[in-house]
C-alpha cells in the first residue's frame, strides 16, 4: 500500500457529537439567508477536526451533497417546473460547464501544495462574503441582464458554469452562494426560480467532483465516514430543515452582513493557520 494510499484510511479525531452539533450549527445559519452553509463548514473542518485542506474539501462536498438532496426534495414539490422552462439554455449551459470544470478541478485539487491551497480558499472565503455584501445592497434594484438574446446568454452561462465548478472543486461548496445571484441578476429569473434551479444545477456538479474523487482512491477512510460525515451531514439536514423554517422571521439582511464578516474573519485566520 502506498503512502498516499495509507493517509486516505487514517482519521484519528472521532467526535460524532461535535461533527453533529458543527454540521446542525452552520446549516442553521446557512438555510437563514437561503444557503446551504458549506463555505462556512469549510473552516470548521480544517480547525477543529484537523483536516488536512484537500482532504477537507472532499468531506465538505460529500456532506454538501447530503444537504442539497434533501433541498432538492423540497424545493422540486414546491416550485412549478414550468418556471424553470424559460431558463433551459442557461441551466443547460451552467451544467455543462460546471460538471466539466468539477470534474477536472477535482483532478487537480491534489496536485496543488498545501500552503498554496490554503490561500486560494482563503481569497475565495472572503470574494464570497464580499458577494454576499453586495447582494444585500443591491437586493430588489434594477436587475442587469443580458438581453433575451442566446447567442449572448450561451456563452455567459458557459462561463458561469465553469466558474461555479471550479469554486466547487476547489472548496467542497455546492455554488448555490454564486449560482442564485447569476441566475437573478445576469439572466433576470426570480428568487424562487433562482433557488430551484440553484439545486438542480449543484447537484450533478458536486456528484461528478465526488465521481472523480472516488475515482482517484478517496474516501476510504471507514473511520472518516462513521465519525465525521455521516453525522455531519445528519446535523446538516436537521439544521437546514430549522434554518428554512425560521427564515420567514429572520433579519435576512442583517444576517447576510454579520455572516459576510465571519466568513471573511475566518478566511483571514485560515490565511495565517499553518497547516
Amino acid at each position: 500500500m502506498s503512502g498516499a494510499g495509507a493517509s486516505e484510511r487514517i482519521y484519528s479525531v472521532r467526535r460524532p457529537l461535535a461533527a453533529f452539533c458543527a454540521g446542525a450549527a452552520v446549516a442553521v445559519l446557512g438555510g437563514l439567508i437561503g444557503l446551504g452553509g458549506a463555505e462556512f463548514r469549510l473552516p470548521l473542518l480544517i480547525a477543529v477536526f484537523e483536516l488536512y485542506p484537500q482532504r477537507a474539501v472532499r468531506i465538505n462536498l460529500l456532506v454538501s451533497l447530503a444537504t442539497l438532496a434533501v433541498s432538492g426534495v423540497a424545493r422540486l414539490s414546491l416550485t412549478e417546473a414550468a418556471s424553470l422552462t424559460p431558463f433551459t439554455t442557461e441551466i443547460t449551459a451552467m451544467l455543462a460547464g460546471g460538471i466539466v470544470a468539477a470534474w477536472i478541478g477535482a483532478g487537480v485539487l491534489a496536485r496543488i501544495p498545501k500552503g498554496r491551497i490554503v490561500a486560494i480558499m482563503a481569497v475565495l472565503l472572503v470574494a464570497i462574503a464580499v458577494l454576499l455584501v453586495l447582494e444585500t445592497l443591491f437586493a430588489g434594484s434594477t436587475r442587469m441582464a443580458l438581453p433575451n438574446d442566446w447567442l449572448l446568454r450561451l456563452p455567459a452561462a458557459l462561463g458561469a458554469g465553469l466558474i461555479v465548478g471550479a469554486v466547487s472543486s476547489l472548496l467542497g461548496v455546492a455554488g448555490g452562494e454564486l449560482i442564485i445571484p447569476i441566475l437573478i441578476f445576469i439572466f433576470g429569473a426570480e428568487i424562487k426560480t433562482a433557488g430551484t434551479a440553484s439545486v438542480l444545477i449543484s447537484i450533478p456538479i458536486v456528484l461528478a467532483g465526488i465521481a472523480r474523487h472516488l475515482l482517484t482512491g478517496h474516501f476510504r477512510s471507514r473511520s472518516m465516514l462513521a465519525h465525521l460525515v455521516l453525522p455531519m451531514s445528519a446535523g446538516s439536514v436537521l439544521g437546514a430543515v430549522v434554518g428554512g423554517y425560521f427564515a420567514a422571521w429572520a433579519p435576512t439582511d442583517g444576517l447576510r452582513i454579520v455572516l459576510a464578516a465571519i466568513l471573511a474573519l475566518s478566511a483571514v485566520k485560515l490565511m495565517w493557520k499553518k497547516v
